[in-house]
């Protein structure tokens, strides 16, 4: 719900955290917080300070620069692309 929120309030949006709050049930300085707290994940994660679990790919197109995989998270398939460094692109 969070993220989706964030993707319907972008940066560019007004009162992004207000209504980003108003969304989630959660107040402004909440969200604030989970979003830092969600920007450091991003940062580590890219960095390589935190492993990537192995999840059960599925290549659905390939080519020599990205490849992209089809990943069954809690249920649920999202898709990333890898770039030709190895980096998730979502």
């Amino acid at each position: 719900m969070f993220e989706n929120a964030l993707a319907i309030y972008d940066k560019d949006t007004p009162d992004r955290w207000s209504n980003v709050a108003k969304a989630t049930g959660k107040t402004e300085e909440e969200v604030k917080l989970q979003y830092e707290k969600l920007v450091e994940d991003i940062k580590n994660i890219e960095a390589d300070l935190i492993p990537l679990p192995n999840y059960k790919e599925t290549c659905v197109g390939q080519d020599s620069k990205a490849r992209t995989t089809v990943n069954k998270v809690g249920g649920k398939a999202f898709q990333a692309q890898r770039d030709a460094g190895g980096h998730l692109q979502m």
